[in-house]
């Protein structure tokens, strides 16, 4: 059997689970490197999945602490729907994906790891992504370290 190494995952598969929302207090604390919060606006803003299902996986959410979709003022959604193309954009040029997934689940049953503040996943996938890594073995293998990532996605956001 083959064995592929990546030791530095090991820290986020044992990370404790924070108590309160994990939204709130990556915006709340302003560590955005330690938070991997990439960028902010008015009523919404950028963060990277420490879990991604893919490199790259960003995740916009509104500021307010909201779970119901249909709670969103119009201003909210229009922030988190500018942030989301504006994730896209930087995405297509950092990364150059072959296609993405853009999505939001609502509610746990619908597959939302995190069901109490609503957020928006922008997954790059690129052909061949999915193989028999995930599929025999449950295991996805990232390309690259969040923190590298991060580097360059927050300088690219930063241009206008």
């Amino acid at each position: 059997m083959d064995r592929i190494w990546s030791p530095w995952r090991s820290s986020y598969v044992q990370l404790k689970k924070k108590k309160g929302c994990i939204f709130c207090q990556a915006f709340k604390s302003k560590q955005d490197k330690k938070n991997y919060l990439i960028h902010r606006d008015k009523k919404s803003f950028v963060i990277m999945n420490i879990f991604p299902y893919n490199n790259g996986h960003l995740m916009v959410a509104p500021r307010r602490h909201i779970a119901e979709f249909s709670n969103l003022t119009d201003e909210e959604s229009l922030s988190c729907l500018r942030l989301i193309k504006k994730s896209y954009n930087v995405l297509k040029r950092v990364l150059k994906p072959h296609a993405f997934n853009i999505g939001l689940n609502l509610g746990k049953d619908a597959g939302a790891g995190f069901a109490r503040h609503l957020h928006f996943h922008v997954v790059p996938r690129w052909r061949g992504d999915t193989n028999c890594m995930p599929v025999i073995s449950n295991t996805k293998v990232m390309p690259q370290s969040l923190d590298e990532l991060y580097q360059k996605l927050k300088k690219e956001f930063e241009k206008k």
